[in-house]
């Protein structure tokens, strides 16, 4: 029988309204308190006065787009000179990985680059990670349950995950009010972030029964919820799409990803929205997977499962043909931005081919894809 390990957060509270319960938990965890929040969602400055009002001291960092080098720096300053005793982040995928960094290396020695292993650095030792909390304001990264801390390092156009299983949230917890009347532009970027976390893991060659029963039980609502959601505003759907969000990291935390998140990696490194590229890409990656595995592999009646399923829930017209047409259709419909609007020409496609080949992302892929396959999904996607 196949073995496999599983990583989730220690706990974890889901439903309409549970943050009614954050004061009560994050006072029990420590009495200092490092926040670290963005600024569009009001509720935070509630917490803030609660958890003071509570007893708790409480330092603040606010976070502002994917985390950087620098950015991480100056948190684990905050953390360190305030002597705090756990990490809470409220907002997106970003700030919740900005989180989950601070909560590592602020009790490690040395700076944030002694821990990413860039160029032939072998990565030092993390010590035992702050408490950390994860409260998400979407509904796409899953950040809320993986093990993994995306830092941009800018001066070389690069994206490096700091990874440990210790970094995973102590607790989660997942309002999906907390997702209500979120731009149009970020529910769909998100969503499709959610969805192809679900579709790589499912189709990761290190797949396992856990992963697989989250994935398909999961997949029909989550790409249901998502056309209803971008039609009109739909509690009901954003409760189904923060449901994805958090099942989607458990199952990435625990089977890996696949080609679509080793080129987003790259191409992420030139600004965009994460999600967003995963879903311009997915379609192509779908169609070049299926072309690359043999007619008896165990991916290609998956990668068939999810088309199909893809067909039946997007394709209202009826005109698709098949999956990656209409999921292209869908995003296409709903003003998701191009390659070109990342900042990819076709003359960087090889560049962009041949770096994402080796991405920790794509050594999960359901079959090994040589440079010209990886450069095809680029062509396809254009």
């Amino acid at each position: 029988m196949m073995g496999f390990t599983l990583t989730a957060p220690a706990r974890t509270l889901f439903g309409e309204g549970c943050r009614a319960g954050a004061v009560a938990e994050i006072s029990d965890l420590a009495p200092g308190v490092l926040l670290i929040r963005g600024r569009s969602v009001a509720w935070v400055d509630d917490l803030e006065h609660d958890l003071r009002a509570a007893g708790c001291t409480v330092e603040t960092v606010f976070s502002a787009g994917e985390p950087d080098i620098e950015t991480v720096r100056a948190g684990v300053r905050a953390a360190r000179a305030r002597d705090v005793g756990c990490v809470v982040a409220v907002g997106g995928g970003a700030t919740i990985d900005l989180g989950k960094a601070i909560s590592g290396l602020a009790p490690s020695d040395g700076d944030v680059m002694d821990h990413l292993g860039l160029g032939a650095a072998r990565a030092g030792p993390m010590s035992t990670p702050l408490p950390f909390v994860a409260i998400p304001t979407t509904a796409g990264t899953g950040a809320e349950a993986t093990r993994n801390a995306v830092i941009g390092v800018p001066d070389r156009q690069l994206k490096i995950s700091l990874r440990d299983p210790r970094l995973v949230a102590r607790l989660a917890i997942v309002d999906p009010e907390l997702t209500h009347d979120a731009p149009r532009s970020v529910t769909l970027a998100t969503g499709l972030d959610a969805i192809t976390q679900l579709i790589e893991s499912y189709l990761s060659c290190r797949a396992n029964p856990v992963t697989d029963a989250l994935c398909q039980a999961t997949l029909p609502s989550a790409i249901a919820a998502l056309a209803r959601v971008m039609e009109a505003e739909d509690p009901d759907a954003r409760a189904c799409l923060s449901k994805a969000s958090y099942l989607s990291g458990l199952a990435l935390a625990n089977a890996g990803l696949g080609v679509v998140h080793g080129l987003a990696s790259v191409i992420g490194a030139r600004g965009g929205a994460h999600g967003a590229i995963c879903g311009r890409l997915l379609a192509g990656a779908l169609v070049v997977n299926r072309a690359a595995m043999g007619a008896q592999d165990r991916g290609r009646a998956r990668i068939d499962e999810i088309n199909g399923l893809l067909l039946s829930t997007l394709d209202r017209g009826g005109s698709s043909q098949d999956g990656p047409r209409a999921l292209t259709r869908f995003v296409d419909h709903h003003g998701l931005p191009t390659l070109s609007d990342f900042g990819v020409p076709e003359d960087d496609d090889m560049q962009v081919a041949t770096a994402a080949a080796t991405a920790s992302s794509t050594q999960a892929n359901p079959v090994a894809l040589d440079v010209e396959e990886i450069r095809s999904i680029l062509r396809q996607t254009r």
